[in-house]
């Protein structure tokens, strides 16, 4: 287990920010945070990386404690906070070996030039980081927080504010990273989550109310689904509207109709055995899977 998160509880004086949070993210997983702004995504990201105590509860990372090996821990981690805070009168270049020497590395100059490559910098090496545009400044970002080859990447907003074109290129520079180490990052871009983790975990007024592989999320929630049905030969909405769990029924075209259900229950079985009661056949059926940002908006509300 890479990251293994116990009952951690943070206070800022009476403002109760995490509250009696446990999850646990296993090697090798990219895992999406996700939360309103305020719900504690921040925080909890700063109390892994050791950046702020806990009020109480602990984090093992790679089974070290981060409050009794806080060092050890530090050196696991790659951290890219929200606010990317770099030196901008220093060079690309500059910084990474500057950040290499902090680590104490051996062979310095070999690692800046494998990062470089890594993450795209190489146009842009020799550039003052206050010219770079805020997509390579993320890089550089993500480039100190790697250069260290840790086994756990934290990433807090690791494309907030970047274009399409950045985000994509960035989106991708996380997947390949991912391919072998642990990495947890927090977004507000739904897409991402769908695109890259193999699960996520939803953080509201300091509480996990969901932590579920990203395939099985719209197992969490239980609302109307709706179906695209085709018959072979007309049927009535009479008809449709005997079956139960069925909300509503609508005749969109042909024999098409588009069906609401009233409740959490798959409506699929009840349709083919309409059908087979009524000797007709189902041509085709789609039924319309929520999005990871109407499960979002459904479980924060």
């Amino acid at each position: 287990m890479s990251v293994k998160v116990s009952n951690i509880t943070k206070n800022y004086g009476k403002q109760l920010a995490l509250d009696q949070v446990s999850v646990e993210i296993p090697t090798g997983e990219i895992v999406g945070l996700l939360g309103p702004n305020g719900a504690g995504k921040s925080t909890l990201m700063k109390i892994i990386t050791c950046f702020l105590p806990p009020t109480s509860g602990t984090v093992l990372v790679n089974d070290f404690d981060i409050n009794e090996n806080p060092v050890e821990v530090r050196r696991l981690v790659g951290y890219l906070p929200e606010n990317n805070p770099l030196y901008t009168e220093m060079y690309v270049k500059e910084y990474l070996k500057f950040t290499a020497g902090l680590h104490k590395l051996d062979n310095i100059p070999a690692k800046v030039s494998r990062m470089i490559e890594l993450t795209g910098l190489g146009p842009e090496q020799h550039k003052l980081i206050g010219q770079l545009s805020k997509g390579y400044r993320q890089r550089v970002g993500i480039a100190q927080a790697l250069i260290h080859d840790p086994s756990v990447l934290i990433l807090d907003e690791p494309t907030s504010g970047l274009d399409p074109n950045q985000l994509l290129e960035i989106r991708s520079l996380i997947k390949e990273v991912g391919a072998k180490k642990t990495v947890l990052f927090s977004t507000h871009i739904m897409q991402e989550v769908e695109a890259l983790c193999s699960r996520v975990i939803i953080i509201n007024k300091g509480k996990v109310i969901a932590n579920e592989a990203t395939a099985n999320l719209n197992n969490l929630v239980r609302d109307k689904s709706i179906y695209h049905v085709e018959f072979s030969a007309p049927v009535t909405k009479q008809e449709l509207q005997k079956l139960g769990g069925l909300q509503t029924a609508k005749l969109t075209s042909g024999n098409l109709w588009e069906i609401t259900s009233a409740t959490e229950i798959d409506l699929r079985p009840i349709l083919f055995d309409f059908a087979v009661k009524n000797k007709v056949t189902i041509l085709s059926m789609q039924r319309d899977q929520q999005s990871v940002e109407q499960i979002f908006q459904w479980l924060t509300k």
